[in-house]
């Protein structure tokens, strides 16, 4: 484990989630393209996806390093249910698989209305156990990260399924390319990345964009914030509503009203982040081919 010291004018700007001892750790490097951390409590462990290596990695408090999965099916984000399992957006099958606590992998989702998903990207559970994903082309537009080929329903949505009922429902449909996704603490809103910049350079966009959550729709969407440099993928929101958006050589940090309180530098390009540790006050960042920690003065 390396510790990366931060410097002072990064601990003054960011105080208010900072504490004055905080260090970034690089826990471990084994990855391809790290991506999608979730925390297990019942496991003190992290596990996180190697989407360009198609393998997924667990890594315990104690320092202990072990391959997760050795086919992963091309997964990308990940998240936990309430009985311990885990949900996995899979590139390779175009599908949302859950794998329980026994290790035993159920296909959830992979199509609406008979046609094929894209390659769903991240995921995120609500209270009421329905899962929100988006579903960018990222795992069909070649081969090194799932398997290239057509769109089957032309469109990039942001969709809700019920795991109870197997319903599934377009949630939002005005993002180009949407990735990452979190609810506010009181899940009235929704966060949601939109990186179309990188398909589209002179008219895509680098924001996040919110949008109020009504039953399993979302409301109409506004911007709330550009996040340069690079453009926004993953992220993580704390239990006071501030956002922790990766970018390309940070965490960048946003209150619930957009203000920028700062950027937490990370020396590769993020992907992910998520809230962890025994008290919730750990953020763990996915970026290159890393895994890495950063204890905070705020909670997940």
């Amino acid at each position: 484990m390396t510790s990366l010291m931060l410097a002072e004018t990064d601990i003054r700007e960011l105080s208010a989630v900072l504490a004055a001892d905080s260090q970034l750790a690089c826990l471990c490097s084994p990855a391809i393209w790290a991506e999608g951390p979730v925390w297990l409590p019942q496991e003190n462990a992290v596990v996180f996806s190697d989407v360009k290596g198609n393998r997924m990695f667990r890594w315990h408090r104690s320092g202990e390093l072990s391959l997760y999965r050795s086919s992963a099916n091309f997964a990308n984000g990940n998240a936990r249910l309430a009985d311990g399992s885990i949900v996995s957006c899979e590139h390779g099958r175009r599908a949302i698989s859950r794998t329980d606590p026994q290790g035993n992998i159920t296909l959830l989702v992979d199509r609406i209305d008979g046609k094929r998903f894209n390659s769903p990207n991240d995921i995120v559970v609500k209270s009421d156990g329905t899962l929100w994903f988006t579903d960018p082309p990222y795992g069909i537009t070649g081969d090194d990260e799932g398997y290239k080929s057509e769109s089957q329903v032309i469109g990039c949505y942001l969709y809700c399924f019920d795991p109870k009922d197997n319903s599934l429902n377009i949630a939002a449909c005005d993002l180009q390319r949407p990735n990452g996704l979190a609810f506010s603490p009181d899940e009235q809103f929704m966060y949601v990345a939109d990186m179309s910049i990188v398909d589209f350079p002179t008219q895509g966009r680098r924001q996040l964009r919110l949008y109020p959550v009504k039953d399993r729709q979302l409301g109409e969407g506004r911007f709330f914030a550009d996040v340069a440099p690079g453009f926004p993928d993953g992220f993580c929101v704390d239990h006071a509503g501030n956002v922790f958006c990766s970018c390309a050589d940070g965490v960048l940090v946003f209150t619930p009203q957009a203000v920028l309180l700062g950027k937490i530098p990370v020396p590769e390009q993020v992907s992910n982040c998520t809230f962890g540790g025994p008290d919730g006050d750990e953020l763990y960042i996915t970026a290159g081919k890393s895994l890495y920690r950063i204890r905070l003065n705020t909670y997940g």
